[in-house]
């Protein structure tokens, strides 16, 4: 039978240490970065530009479809090659919208993306700021093309380090972290990350967890998935 892929809207849930960004950003603007994007990965990751990932701090909510309208005008006027979604970040009792960006081809282009976003009505927090290391409970909502490999479970199409296996029900935070440390502690095969996701296909809301590795294939997926779902009650 031959993969079928598909166009989702993908949530994905997690916490993140994050740090202010204070260079080579728009002045007085509110910029974090990611300290380590994968807890659950301890293999050495590349620290180029592409492999950051950066949450520009909103002003206020913007509608979803006004994000990727704006995202989608400013990839076809720049030839910039970088990838967007919406973010919800919690920090302590404060509430922040954002916009999240991954592989940046340059951090020159930072500040260039931010007066992008501008210039299409899309402005940022100001004058704000929140120091040190800073743990951000996160939300991030994007638009994805998954490739069904298996019955639950699907191959992000554009960056084959993700996937993401369907489990049979929706786990709070609690419940997620606790079955994902049942599923490490009796895991004995290559290391992943693991974050908490859902997504819509054919009408069905689909809870699932996305996973983080350098080795996709779908023995080992299956075999995750079968340690999630048995780790669930």
């Amino acid at each position: 039978m031959g993969n079928k892929k598909m166009e989702v809207f993908v949530n994905l849930t997690k916490k993140d240490m994050v740090v202010s960004v204070e260079e080579k950003i728009l002045p007085e603007s509110m910029v974090f970065e990611s300290l380590n994007p994968f807890p659950g990965y301890y293999h050495n990751l590349p620290t180029d530009p592409g492999s950051m990932y950066i949450y520009l701090v909103l002003d206020k909510q913007y509608p979803l479809e006004e994000v990727l309208r704006a995202t989608q005008a400013i990839e076809k006027k720049y030839d910039w090659n970088f990838d967007a979604g919406k973010a919800y970040m919690s920090i302590g009792s404060t509430f922040l919208n954002a916009i999240r960006i991954k592989h940046l081809p340059s951090l020159d282009l930072l500040v260039k993306i931010q007066e992008a976003y501008v210039d299409q009505g899309i402005h940022f927090l100001m004058k704000k700021k929140l120091k040190g290391k800073l743990e951000a409970n996160v939300k991030i909502v994007k638009f994805l093309e998954l490739e069904k490999l298996a019955d639950g479970i699907f191959l992000n199409s554009q960056d084959p380090t993700f996937a993401y296996i369907e489990v049979p029900k929706y786990l709070d935070s609690e419940e997620f972290i606790k079955v994902s440390m049942d599923v490490k502690y009796n895991w004995e095969g290559h290391e992943f990350d693991a974050a908490s996701a859902s997504f819509y296909i054919d009408g069905k809301l689909v809870e699932a967890v996305r996973i983080f590795s350098d080795k996709m294939d779908v023995n080992y997926l299956s075999a995750i998935k079968k340690l999630y779902v048995d780790k669930i009650d």
